[in-house]
């Protein structure tokens, strides 16, 4: 099955080459990645147009949804993965991908799961992440999620939702996708085996900020009028009991080295920007 692969971007110059390099190193090539850039004022676009296999795109609307929507419109395979800046894909994800849509054709849309690749305690995080997407996936059911960092969808699917998604800031567009697609009577799956490295970094940010954004997931529900949100509420209960810890051990952590570190928590770091508030 012909794969594109859709990687929306603003300021990544720090993850996008990573990104790039796991992509090139497929045991089964994509048949086109479209990156498109929103707007990066940093060295993104340079680093997309150093790969040959590269498709570079500029959106000018402002917002993660409206570079999604680029790269999913001018994409030509017959499913599109669509993945951040910052996952780094095994080695035989674009297989897997298509392992899974040809084996289970009533399937329209997937997502899987997450190896936190700059996180000290990995094994335990992706374990625990594993665990409540899986509870997340099966209390929603007919109203399950699409996660964006790591996911795919039948081109076909999204010509079918295409002119009734969202693009409202307080909605994530991966979840309004999912959910309009199961509106149309499409099957939305998660599936754990399909696993892609992504950072940890959303954590590192205020409390009051880390609130806001996994916020927007139950609201995403609750604007559809879909009282599935509810089920949401245990699951952040989980992520915002875990946030200090949890960023301590981010910010101390050199995946580098694998080395944790006291210094390394008074070091200035970037912060990813929070996709529901950069959308005009």
């Amino acid at each position: 099955m012909k794969i594109s692969i859709v990687i929306p971007v603003y300021n990544e110059c720090e993850r996008l080459d990573a990104c790039l390099r796991s992509i090139a190193a497929q045991s089964r090539a994509p048949f086109e990645v479209i990156v498109v850039d929103n707007n990066s004022t940093d060295g993104s676009a340079a680093i997309a147009r150093s790969y040959p296999f590269v498709k570079l795109l500029q959106e000018n609307r402002q917002g993660v949804v409206h570079a999604r929507n680029l790269g999913f419109d001018a994409a030509r395979g017959a499913i599109i993965g669509r993945i951040d800046a910052d996952t780094v894909l095994p080695p035989d994800w674009t297989l897997q991908v298509s392992t899974l849509f040809q084996t289970e054709p009533a399937m329209s849309a997937v997502s899987g799961s997450a190896h936190y690749y700059d996180f000290a305690l990995f094994r335990l995080a992706d374990a625990v992440d594993n665990r409540l997407r899986q509870h997340l996936a099966h209390q929603l059911g007919a109203t399950n999620f699409l996660w964006g960092a790591n996911m795919a969808v039948r081109r076909s699917a999204w010509r079918q939702v295409r002119h009734i998604i969202c693009a409202d800031r307080a909605m994530h567009e991966d979840f309004d996708l999912a959910i309009h697609l199961q509106e149309e009577g499409l099957h939305v799956a998660y599936k754990a085996e399909l696993q892609a490295g992504v950072s940890s970094r959303r954590i590192d940010s205020n409390f009051r900020d880390y609130v806001h954004y996994t916020m927007i997931s139950p609201r995403t529900y609750a604007l559809h009028k879909l009282r599935s949100r509810f089920h949401m509420y245990p699951v952040l209960v989980v992520c915002w009991t875990v946030y200090l810890p949890g960023r301590l051990i981010y910010r101390g952590y050199d995946p580098e080295t694998g080395l944790f570190s006291l210094s390394r928590l008074f070091v200035d770091s970037t912060t990813r920007v929070d996709p529901t508030t950069n959308i005009v």
